[in-house]
């Protein structure tokens, strides 16, 4: 076969053929050479660049204690050394809180942390910042109680003298009855109306029993 009859038999053969794929065309995907998926590579990781610090320049941290749970605390130090232990992290809670010392855990990404421990040891060696958890064992009643105990020592004894029925009978009472009542309602003649009406119901009630 010449070059000649082979290019028109060539021909002949592609015009048969459609010159574009109908819409309607579909093609079994079973039928596609089977290909391995391509997985891109993972990136290699930056480390952080250390930063220096002056000559005599000291290290600081911005150290947050928060309680999740009852009762609510939070306590920010800033600008704190890392060499604090956990033991002076529980007595600035104390401090700010009113909890006993004993009272008080130190977490660390949930997990409680011994006294002993120094802050350095917990934060990494670029961290300006760390956050700690406060757990508070007995929970709010811990707070309450130790609350309660120190109102109860500022509060003054009463003072001797006399009590009940005994009071009414005095000028006093009624003197400051006056004024207490002329303060409140900030008028002095309702105050000394309303005292006058309040001590002459009570001779009343007495003089009747």
């Amino acid at each position: 076969m010449s070059e000649l009859s082979f290019a028109k038999s060539f021909l002949t053969t592609l015009s048969s053929r459609p010159s574009k794929i109908s819409p309607t065309h579909a093609e079994d995907p079973k039928s596609y050479p089977p290909r391995g998926a391509y997985i891109l590579p993972k990136l290699p990781k930056t480390l952080p660049k250390r930063r220096k610090l002056a000559p005599g320049a000291q290290r600081t941290l911005t150290i947050t204690l928060r309680s999740a749970r009852n009762p609510p605390i939070e306590v920010a130090l800033k600008q704190q050394s890392p060499l604090l232990s956990v033991l002076d992290l529980k007595a600035e809670v104390s401090a700010q809180a009113n909890v006993p010392v004993d009272k008080i855990k130190i977490l660390h990404r949930r997990k409680p942390v011994g006294d002993a421990k120094v802050v350095e040891e917990l934060v990494g060696e670029e961290d300006t910042e760390i956050e700690f958890g406060i757990m508070v064992i007995g929970g709010a009643a811990s707070v309450a109680t130790k609350t309660n105990g120190k109102s109860d020592e500022q509060l003054p004894s009463a003072a001797v003298g006399e009590s009940g029925r005994e009071v009414f009978g005095t000028e006093a009472f009624w003197t400051d009855l006056r004024g207490f009542l002329a303060q409140r309602v900030k008028d002095a003649g309702d105050g000394e109306r309303a005292a006058t009406l309040f001590r002459e119901a009570w001779e009343a009630r007495n003089g009747a029993s």
